[in-house]
C-alpha cells in the first residue's frame, strides 16, 4: 500500500537445432510473462500503458486565479504521486492523469447550461473516473449535481461554496458522489463573525458596512452575518451594497461608508475587477478598516500590484496552505513544493490547498476501495481522516469537510493583515496567529 501522507519508486547440427527450439519456447514464455506482468501489475517506476491511468476531470473557470491555480495544485499531486508509483488498486500500479476544460462559468453572460454542457463533454470524451476541482460557480455546481450524479463521478469540489449543495446531499441519497474539501459560506461566516467580535472586544467597533458581489455564496454570507450575528450582537448595519460581477467603480458605497462613521468596511469579492474597490479605498483615506475577502489583494505579488496601496487591510485566506504559516510546516512545504514546480508563488487564497489535497484524498479512497468502482470509492472517501497542508481533513454527513480553528482537529482558514513592510501577518486563529490586528492611523 502506497503511503500518501505529506509526512509523507546461437550453431549448426542437430544438438544445436534442439538448443535453438528449446532457447525459441524459453524466449516466447518470457515474453507471455512480461505481457502478463504488463497487464495485472507492473512494477514500481516502471512505465503503464493509457489503459492503466485513472482519469481525473478538472472542470473550472480558468480565466480566473483561483480557478487556474487550483488546476496546478491537483497537477502538483498528480506528479507527486506518479513519481512515487501511481495509486495501488487490486494489486495493480496506476498513474494518475488530469484532463481540464475551461467551463468559463464564472465569466460575466455565461449561460449556467453551457458550463454545464462543457463538463458532460469532459466526462464522455476523456472517459473520466473521477471529478477534482469542480466548477467555480456555486450555481454551475447546483446545475451540474443532477450530471453528476446520473454519470456516478466522485467529485471532490476545491471552489464553489454554497451550503445549499449539503443540504441536496443531506436530502437525496442520489448526490452521494459530491464532496467539499474547501471552506463554504457557512464556515466563511464563522470566521468573520468571530474576527467581528474581537474588533467590539478589543476596540469597541460596532458600525459596519457591507459591500458585496451579486452571486449564490456572497448573498449566503452577507445574509447569515446579519442574520447570525450583526442583528443578535447589537452592531449598526449602515448600507448593504451588492454589485453586479465586472463592476468596477465602488466610490459610491466607500462614500456612503464614510459618510455613515463606519468602522469596518465589510467586502466578500471574488472577481479580478473588486481591485478597483481597494484602489478607491485608499485613495480615499478612511478611517474605517477594510476586513473581509477581495481576491486581487491575497496572494504575495499584491503588494507591488498596487504599489503598497494595501497596508492595514485584512483578507480571509479560505484555507490554510495558499498561504505559508510558521505554525503548521505542512503548508510551508506545499508552497515550497509550488513554488520549485513552478517559479512562483500560489497567489490565490482560495482553492489550491484544497485542489491538492483532493488529489491525495482521492488516491487514498481508491486504494482504501481496492477498486474503482464509483459506490465503493464513495464509501472510503467517507471515512476520509488525513493531516495535510490545510490541517486535518475528515467530512460531516453532508460530505463538507470540517473546519475549525485548530489544525490538529479540523481544516483551518484563517486572516491575515498587511504589514507596512509588505509582508503578509497571520492574526486569526489564534492557534496560528502571529500577531495582532493594528489599527488604520487615523482611528488609533
Amino acid at each position: 500500500m502506497t503511503n500518501f501522507t505529506i509526512r509523507t519508486i546461437f550453431r549448426s547440427g542437430d544438438a544445436d537445432r534442439k538448443r535453438h527450439a528449446k532457447g525459441g519456447r524459453r524466449f516466447l514464455a518470457l515474453i507471455i510473462l512480461g505481457m502478463g506482468l504488463w497487464g495485472f501489475g507492473a512494477p514500481l517506476g516502471s512505465a503503464l500503458s493509457s489503459d492503466d491511468e485513472i482519469v481525473l476531470g478538472a472542470a473550472t473557470s480558468l480565466g480566473f486565479l483561483e480557478g487556474r491555480e487550483s488546476l496546478a495544485a491537483a497537477k502538483l499531486a498528480v506528479s507527486e504521486i506518479n513519481a512515487r508509483g501511481g495509486v495501488q488498486v487490486g494489486g495493480r500500479s496506476r498513474r494518475l492523469k488530469i484532463e481540464s476544460v475551461d467551463l468559463k462559468g464564472a465569466m460575466p453572460g455565461t449561460p449556467v447550461s453551457h458550463a454545464v454542457d462543457s463538463l458532460e463533454r469532459l466526462i464522455v470524451e476523456k472517459k473520466v473516473h473521477a471529478l477534482v476541482v469542480g466548477p467555480f460557480r456555486s450555481e454551475v455546481l447546483l446545475a451540474a449535481m443532477d450530471l453528476i450524479a446520473a454519470k456516478r463521478l466522485p467529485m471532490l469540489g476545491a471552489i464553489a461554496m454554497s451550503p445549499a449543495s449539503d443540504a441536496k446531499i443531506l436530502k437525496d441519497p442520489r448526490y452521494k458522489y459530491i464532496f467539499r474539501v474547501c471552506l463554504n459560506a457557512k464556515y466563511l461566516v464563522d470566521y468573520l463573525i468571530d474576527t467581528m467580535k474581537h474588533l467590539k472586544a478589543r476596540y469597541g467597533f460596532t458600525r459596519v458596512y457591507m459591500m458585496n458581489q451579486d452571486v449564490a455564496w456572497t448573498r449566503t454570507a452577507a445574509s447569515l452575518l446579519i442574520r447570525l450575528y450583526f442583528d443578535r450582537a447589537g452592531w449598526e448595519i449602515l448600507g448593504v451594497d451588492h454589485y453586479p460581477s465586472g463592476a468596477a467603480d465602488f466610490s459610491k458605497g466607500l462614500s456612503a461608508a464614510e459618510s455613515s462613521g463606519a468602522q469596518v468596511i465589510l467586502p466578500l469579492f471574488d472577481m479580478p475587477a473588486s481591485a478597483h474597490l481597494v484602489k478607491q479605498w485608499h485613495a480615499m483615506e478612511p478611517k474605517a478598516l477594510l476586513c473581509g475577502f477581495i481576491s486581487p489583494m491575497v496572494g504575495p505579488g499584491a503588494w507591488e500590484s498596487f504599489q503598497g496601496k494595501i497596508a492595514g487591510s485584512l483578507n480571509v485566506i479560505f484555507e490554510l496552505g495558499n498561504i505559508p504559516s510558521t505554525r503548521w510546516e505542512p503548508a510551508v512545504r506545499f508552497h515550497r513544493a509550488y513554488r520549485e514546480q513552478y517559479g512562483r508563488e500560489i497567489e490565490s487564497g482560495h482553492g489550491p490547498a484544497p485542489a491538492y489535497e483532493s488529489v491525495y484524498i482521492l488516491a487514498e479512497a481508491i486504494e482504501k476501495a481496492g477498486t474503482l468502482e464509483p459506490d465503493r470509492i464513495v464509501e472510503a472517501l467517507k471515512t476520509t481522516d488525513r493531516l495535510g497542508v490545510m490541517g486535518r481533513v475528515r467530512f460531516h454527513r453532508g460530505h463538507q469537510a470540517y473546519f475549525g480553528d485548530d489544525p490538529e482537529s479540523e481544516s483551518l482558514a484563517c486572516i491575515f493583515q498587511w504589514q507596512k513592510d509588505g509582508t503578509r501577518k497571520i492574526v486569526f486563529p489564534l492557534s496560528i496567529a502571529e500577531g495582532e490586528i493594528e489599527l488604520p492611523a487615523r482611528q488609533e
